[in-house]
């Protein structure tokens, strides 16, 4: 079976698959456009998200970005300011890389950041039920428990009814993150919406993913009810911090990594094309100075292939009664996927260096590899925030490797997986330049 085929026969529009059982494990109050698996729905659902991803609404997230990469900067820049050895600070850049998301994300998708990078800890707000008490809660560890036991849940479906009995604390804490989540989504959708009911000038005007999910219409003109907002914006919650998170570690990783393996061919190319593009005055790189650079798309590409932050095949049930692929059968009900991980690490695909971090292997991808490198899913079912995780994963980067010097502290980058795949930690020496 060739895989880069199998993308396609299992993913594409018109197949007639549908997303498996196992999404309903991740069904929260009611299903969002991820974990639905109505084809009517989804298509719906689709349609009003997307709008708040077309090219014009990303541009206007930009200055909420900027906000709190200036927030993220000083503390970067406390953080270089106490120096350990040779001028360079040692940090672990992970929980930093989790901060800074769950704030954009927060502020993109809730209308105000979570304040995690203004604090420094991983700490969100849940109300576990309507009108009870506001908790505080660790935010990434919440949705990496829940990711974990989700998948767990999806793939041994039978353990569902009885998983929060269960005494293993993997079950237990991990149900409870499953309603910690929600807590948090439903919190801060109700701030938003209790502010906007209130005539709030300042929260009309504005521009970010909440304010377009409230302002738009399915198409029999019906707008999405309070309890469907709370799914699509926890919906955001999860794609925008923990796959942002993850993946701009792990590409940070990779870069120093690179260069560690082939000194002077990673970062004196990555800093002088930030150089000549971001001018010395600017702290935080604009989305227009660091879209269209070359080696920086290549480093974000490589580190996206080597790391496959949703690493696990997305699973699909054949739903006809006949279904045949590279002269195998399938028959109905049978559960297919293509991970992406596999076909990112095929050296049958990318050749013999294929664990090696090479960004200038995308300057002439073959036809095989152009339809392997998979890192938003692919057909009707793909990602429908890839440009804005592109852009924010660019001004990360693009920020970080203009404005300070980074050494690698650490051999290899360990991961857990639950449904994402997320680096355990990134030790980094920093200074700035």
């Amino acid at each position: 079976m060739r895989p880069t085929k199998g993308i396609q026969a299992v993913y594409a529009h018109g197949n007639g698959f549908l997303k498996d059982h196992f999404y309903e494990a991740f069904v929260s109050g009611v299903p969002g456009v991820f974990n639905t698996r109505d084809r009517v729905q989804h298509t719906r659902k689709r349609k009003i998200v997307a709008h708040a991803f077309s090219p014009g609404a990303v541009n206007a997230f930009e200055t909420h970005m900027a906000e709190n990469l200036r927030r993220w900067i000083g503390q970067l820049d406390r953080i270089a300011a106490a120096p350990e050895r040779d001028g360079y600070a040692k940090m672990n850049m992970m929980p930093w890389c989790s901060y800074i998301a769950f704030d954009i994300i927060g502020d993109l998708a809730f209308g105000a950041p979570f304040g995690m990078v203004k604090k420094g800890r991983d700490e969100v707000e849940t109300q576990l039920s309507p009108n009870g008490p506001i908790l505080l809660a660790p935010g990434a560890e919440t949705l990496n428990r829940r990711g974990e036991v989700s998948s767990t849940l999806g793939l041994l479906p039978s353990l569902r009814p009885f998983a929060k009995y269960l005494p293993d604390p993997f079950f237990t804490k991990g149900i409870q993150s499953v309603q910690n989540l929600h807590g948090v989504a439903s919190i801060a959708v109700a701030k938003r919406l209790d502010a906007t009911e209130k005539d709030n000038a300042q929260q009309k005007q504005r521009h970010d993913i909440l304010d377009m999910l409230v302002k738009s219409k399915g198409p029999d003109g019906t707008p999405m009810q309070r309890d469907e907002l709370t799914s699509e914006a926890l919906t955001q919650l999860i794609a925008g911090s923990d796959t942002v998170s993850n993946t701009s570690c792990a590409i940070i990783y990779y870069i120093l990594s690179g260069e560690r393996e082939a000194p002077g061919t990673i970062l004196s190319r990555l800093q002088q094309e930030l150089d000549t593009a971001i001018p010395d005055s600017t702290a935080v790189a604009s989305h227009a100075q660091v879209k269209n650079l070359p080696f920086l798309r290549r480093c974000m590409d490589e580190g996206m292939r080597l790391h496959s932050t949703s690493a696990l095949g997305l699973p699909r049930l054949v739903t006809s009664s006949s279904f045949s692929f590279s002269s195998v059968h399938f028959p109905m009900g049978t559960v297919l996927s293509v991970p992406s991980y596999t076909l990112h690490h095929s050296s049958a695909i990318w050749g013999p260096d294929v664990e090696s971090f090479k960004p200038d292997r995308f300057l002439h991808l073959t036809e095989a590899q152009k339809t392997a490198f998979n890192p938003f899913s692919y057909g009707p079912r793909a990602c429908v925030g890839q440009n804005v995780a592109i852009m924010e994963l660019a001004l990360i980067v693009g920020t970080l490797f203009r404005r300070y010097d980074l050494v690698l502290e650490q051999e290899k980058l360990e991961s857990s997986e639950g449904f994402s795949k997320k680096p355990v930690e990134c030790w980094v020496s920093i200074r700035r330049r």
